[in-house]
């Protein structure tokens, strides 16, 4: 019996020690267990957050971006825009395609080239010139438009407003100084009495320069009188009609004029009226003179624009139409139009 007791004695004695072993070992899991502080928490999302940054600008910085640009027709103020467009994307070091169409004047292949530049699925449109903006933004309401060498986006119905632009359409204005040219006009003219206006009736970009140039023009005293074409076949019987009833002719930055100038500043020249232009590609290709904005640096301020909104950092919708200011406009005249019209530009020369 002794004996019995003894063993049942040591039996219990045994669980005991068995039981607390396991009370300790429990207690140890727990502790091991226990749920990291805030401040580990913390780090390791600080951590996992860097990470997804740094993936982020890797993606970013090795991504190769498809951009289409249509551009209206050829001449030299587009055709600087259009170069001073890749030249800023080449400064800014991305990684692009770009897919150049040129509409060559023509509306319906404006419609067509819009069409291709959206189904191939572009991450940016670089959109030169009015129609060519309107064309491509009646295609799409996702692809980021940006436009260029367009007088005012709000007008032309491509933007809410100029300041806030509100859809995935935005750009810079070739706004030129119109109340400055029309200054330089009567000041190298001061005998003028008659002013030609010079423009297509098809481009809103142009009806709202004529606009402004009809207020400055009454209001330096002078009269107008408007010469309008739709088409470039128009040109030259419509100058033929305007010299003879004019001092100077005043032509904006018109595409149609602008890409037909040679043949403007041929009879206008011929009949020893001066034509002030409204950008220096003009000049250039006959006119007389004129106090204007510089087509490469706008299209190099588009360029900004873009890389910001291809990178993320900035949307159409929140971009306001960029500008260049009257500070950034240049005198460029045309000597040997000016020794055919018998004028003396050198007190204008830098």
């Amino acid at each position: 019996m002794k004996k019995l007791l003894a063993m049942m004695l040591v039996t219990c004695m045994s669980l005991s020690v068995l039981a607390g072993c396991g009370a300790k070992t429990e207690e140890v899991a727990a502790e091991t267990t226990e749920p990291a502080t805030e401040e580990a928490v913390a780090d390791e999302a600080e951590t996992e957050e860097a990470v997804t940054e740094e993936t982020a600008a890797a993606d970013t910085a090795e991504k190769e971006y498809k951009i289409g640009v249509i551009q209206l027709v050829e001449h030299a103020a587009l055709d600087a825009a259009n170069q001073g467009f890749i030249d800023g994307l080449n400064e800014a070091g991305i990684k692009y395609t770009v897919d150049q169409q040129n509409a060559q004047g023509d509306q319906t292949a404006c419609d067509t080239i819009a069409s291709k530049l959206v189904n191939d699925g572009n991450d940016l449109i670089l959109a030169i010139a009015t129609p060519a903006a309107q064309a491509v933004a009646g295609k799409t309401t996702d692809i980021p438009i940006l436009v260029t060498a367009v007088t005012d986006p709000e007008t032309s119905g491509l933007v809410t407003s100029n300041e806030a632009p509100g859809g995935n359409v935005s750009g810079t204005s070739d706004l030129t100084p119109v109340k400055e040219q029309i200054a330089l006009l009567t000041e190298i003219l001061p005998e003028a009495k008659t002013v030609g206006i010079l423009y297509c009736s098809a481009e809103d970009n142009s009806i709202f320069q004529a606009d402004i140039a009809k207020a400055e023009i009454e209001a330096a005293g002078l009269a107008w009188e408007e010469f309008t074409v739709s088409s470039s076949n128009e040109i030259q019987s419509v100058v033929e009609s305007a010299v003879s009833k004019v001092d100077v002719i005043y032509a904006p930055t018109d595409n149609m004029i602008a890409a037909g100038m040679t043949t403007v500043a041929m009879v206008a020249n011929e009949n020893k009226i001066p034509v002030i232009c409204g950008e220096a590609g003009m000049v250039e290709a006959g006119g007389l003179a004129t106090y204007g904005i510089d087509y490469y640096n706008l299209g190099k301020m588009t360029a900004q624009q873009a890389v910001k909104i291809l990178k993320g950092e900035a949307t159409t919708a929140e971009t306001p139409i960029g500008y260049l200011t009257a500070e950034q406009c240049e005198f460029a005249g045309n000597d040997e139009t000016a020794a055919t019209l018998g004028i003396d530009l050198s007190a204008y020369a830098k």
